[in-house]
């Protein structure tokens, strides 16, 4: 066929916001097996698709295409850092305030510290905090914490 050229491109990964109520079965069953795994109410793949009548083959077909949407948790993370005094119960009584305040913390990092101050990194998954300005006014207020910034909040 002369003049004619196919040109191959790369499908493109399009992620869809569906209602439960329109999906298939297997889609919704998968789901539930992934959310079993990750809470641990099955210790096995195969535990978990047998408590939902599900075959071992449909869980691995859907699995890495049914990602969760928590809308209650979504833009609701700060990364913070602060600066902590090299203290006995300095960063123990940052993470009782952070606590205090409903706030969950989901990583944290500190640094060695130089010259009696440690840097310490934190995500915080703020979802029940009232106002993460007070957060982070509760945290500067704490004895030893030189300072608190907040980086990002998603």
């Amino acid at each position: 066929m002369e003049g004619l050229r196919v040109l191959k491109t790369k499908r493109m990964n399009k992620s869809y916001i569906v209602r439960e109520e329109i999906l298939p079965e297997a889609i919704l069953k998968t789901a539930r097996v992934k959310e079993m795994l990750t809470r641990g109410e099955a210790l096995t793949v195969n535990e978990a698709v047998e408590k939902v009548n599900l075959s071992r083959s449909a869980f691995y077909k859907y699995r890495d295409g049914i990602l969760p949407n928590d809308r209650e948790d979504a833009n609701k993370v700060a990364a913070m850092t602060l600066i902590l005094e090299h203290r006995s119960g300095v960063l123990s009584n940052v993470l009782n305030a952070v606590a205090a305040m409903k706030g969950n913390i989901e990583s944290i990092n500190q640094s060695m510290p130089v010259h009696g101050v440690a840097v310490a990194t934190m995500n915080v998954n703020t979802t029940l905090v009232r106002d993460v300005n007070l957060l982070v006014e509760s945290l500067q207020s704490q004895e030893g914490v030189k300072k608190v910034e907040i980086i990002t909040q998603l």
